[in-house]
């Protein structure tokens, strides 16, 4: 499998009862799910925290003015699409005043929009529960450090 290192960022989104957002996602290369927290690519030019707040106004709607400053780097080696991402990625938290607050699809590209199954707001005791793969696998300890 081909080893690709691409800068990221990642949102872990806490609603008021502290359920973290986890995007639902369906690999078009073998249909395997994968569970994760919103975010993705830094584009050339971007902070981290930029990136992650882009991608979690794309991903989500959610509000990004509620990400933070503060990040924990987390070492990723993740499949998707028939590559094997690795490296650092940096992690930012996002607080939110309401239970389980609405999703927007709106700012989705259209493959994303297609390889998007869902989503849910899960407490991190019920991780180990989803059906798929949590990524990253380690993500109840991330979430603690947040």
């Amino acid at each position: 499998m081909e080893s690709v290192h691409r800068p990221a960022a990642r949102v872990i989104c806490f609603d008021a009862d502290g359920r973290v957002l986890l995007m639902n996602w369906r690999d078009p290369h073998d249909g395997s799910e994968l569970w994760e927290p919103p975010g993705g690519g830094i584009d050339d030019g971007e902070t981290p925290r930029e990136a992650a707040r882009r991608e979690l106004a794309e991903e989500t709607g959610l509000d990004t003015a509620r990400v933070g400053d503060r990040c924990v780097d987390v070492e990723r080696r993740s499949r998707w699409k028939g590559r094997l991402y690795v490296g650092v990625e940096q992690f930012f938290a996002a607080r939110y005043d309401t239970s389980r607050p609405g999703l927007s699809r709106a700012g989705l590209l259209p493959y994303e929009a297609a390889e998007l199954i869902g989503h849910a707001w899960v407490p991190p005791a019920e991780f180990a529960s989803l059906p798929g793969r949590l990524e990253p696998p380690e993500l109840a300890e991330i979430v603690k450090l947040l």
